[in-house]
């Protein structure tokens, strides 16, 4: 194929790989990225927040839990995200009803996201001025309406930079897995941009990836901005 830049009726966005699978690629990558940052961020949040709960000098500090969770967050977070695809093949089967495609690799993408983004979530937390909190225990604020009321509130800005960062750490993680079978820009840079060496198609995507890249940053420092009211 070619193995040069040049400028024909085959090449860059006349090229039939562009035209033909550029788009559905993108949706199969924005939906993957969507749906596990969606599961990671939901339960993610819960366990970082049991987290902070529950670590020394927390609100219902309990060492051996806190010990527990945190070894499994340890060991989820250690599991080299391409090992941990094919460990959970027959998760994504039993739950994506296929171990392939973007729907396959949704299922990876989530679990490997959500101890990731407990340890962010926790941090966030943890990060919030304990005199906030020493506020509202004296008025008498319960557990929960401190978990929710001060801390999380609290920690809203640099939560939302987490979740940034979630997204496009999931974006990246994306394109690993199309390498391995999980479809989208992923698969269609291996696939025609590598193995077949079009450069066209190959700097298209790279582009492509990072304009989205840019894109969720730009919202993820606006909302948190928004929310920010110190």
């Amino acid at each position: 194929m070619n193995s040069r830049f040049p400028l024909d009726s085959e090449t860059w966005f006349n090229n039939p790989v562009i035209e033909r699978q550029l788009w559905p690629a993108t949706a199969e990558t924005l939906l993957m990225v969507a749906i596990a940052s969606l599961v990671a961020i939901g339960l993610g949040l819960l366990l970082g927040i049991v987290l902070a709960a529950t670590r020394k000098d927390g609100i219902l500090e309990s060492p051996a839990p806190y010990r527990i969770l945190s070894a499994i967050v340890d060991i989820g977070r250690s599991i080299p995200f391409i090992i941990l695809m094919f460990v959970l093949i027959p998760v994504s089967r039993a739950i994506a009803g296929t171990a392939t495609g973007w729907q396959g690799a949704a299922v990876p993408l989530a679990i490997a996201a959500i101890p990731y983004f407990a340890r962010l979530v926790e941090a966030n937390l943890t990060g919030v001025e304990q005199g906030k909190v020493e506020a509202a225990q004296m008025m008498g604020a319960s557990r929960s309406g401190i978990l929710w009321g001060v801390l999380v509130k609290e920690a809203l800005p640099a939560l939302l930079q987490s979740v940034t960062i979630l997204v496009i750490t999931l974006v990246g993680y994306s394109a690993m897995a199309g390498a391995v079978g999980g479809g989208g820009l992923g698969a269609l840079a291996v696939n025609h941009g590598y193995y077949n060496w079009n450069p066209d198609v190959l700097t298209i995507l790279v582009v492509e990836i990072i304009l989205i890249v840019t894109v969720v940053q730009l919202l993820g420092d606006m909302l948190s901005r928004l929310v920010d009211h110190r």
